[in-house]
This record gives structure tokens, sequence and C-alpha cells, in this order.
């Protein structure tokens, strides 16, 4: 009998260590709003037209620093691999000019439409995004001659 009660309160014990205790509801911290960001960018949208297939094309963003604080651009990236980012890597000082060079690798044929999203370390600032686009003229295979006749 001794041991049918220990048994007891050897079960009773094992099961109130895997008894569950409901965690605590997390608490969500108000993140501080985005805004647009101050910096000042000469053209937002580039259109290269018609370019040729095989033949990559490369424009250059220019941006404006209209803060009252040294910026550095924190992250710049392509919306795809077929289009190469450079930029200015050192701190833009106020009233001083930054760039941000988009190459598209004209691989495929067809109209173009490539972004680039710019973050920087403004506080609070929304990353801006730039565009390239156009249209790959498609390249046409050499027609193969007919064998002469003879």
């Amino acid at each position: 009998m001794k041991t049918v009660k220990l048994l007891a309160i050897a079960l009773f014990m094992g099961s109130l260590s895997f008894a569950q205790t409901a965690a605590p509801a997390p608490v969500a911290v108000p993140a501080a709003p985005q805004t647009p960001s101050q910096m000042k960018w000469e053209k937002e949208t580039h259109e290269f037209g018609t370019i040729e297939q095989g033949k990559p094309v490369s424009y250059e963003f220019t941006f404006t620093n209209t803060t009252n604080k040294d910026v550095t651009l924190k992250d710049v990236k392509a919306s795809c691999g077929c289009t190469a980012t450079n930029y200015t890597k050192t701190a833009i000082k106020p009233g001083e000019k930054g760039t941000v060079t988009a190459t598209y690798n004209a691989a495929a044929g067809g109209a173009f439409h490539k972004t680039v999203t710019v973050t920087t370390s403004e506080e609070n600032a929304m990353p801006k995004t730039i565009t390239i686009k156009g249209t790959v003229k498609v390249n046409e295979a050499p027609a193969v001659a007919a064998p002469a006749s003879k």
C-alpha cells in the first residue's frame, strides 16, 4: 500500500513538471514613424530608351545632402541580379553631393523596369527607391546562307 501511495505521489509530481504556464503577451513597442529622406535627388528615374542586347548600360544618380548632419549610405540594393550598383561609400557632409550608379546588364530582350533601394543613416528615414527603365533590342541572329547549288 505504501508503494502505491509513493507511486501516486511520484506520478502527480511528474505531471506537474510538464504543466505549462501561459507566457505573458509581448508588449508592442510603437516604432518611430518613418519620414521621407531629406536627400535631394536630381533625378529619381532614368529612361535609357532602346539599348542593345549584351551591352551593359549605366546611369549615375546624383543627390545632395540637405540635412544638417553627415549622412552615409548604409545599404544600396538592386531589385535583381541583372543590375549592379556602386555608390559613395564615405560620409556626405551637409550641402555636398553623393552618387549611386546603377548598371543594367541587358542580357534578355524586351522592356525592363528595375529599381534600386537606397537606405541612409538618417534617423527614421524611409529608404529611397530610384528607377531605371528602357527596352532591350534583341540582336538578330545572322542569316545562314543557303548552300550553293552545283
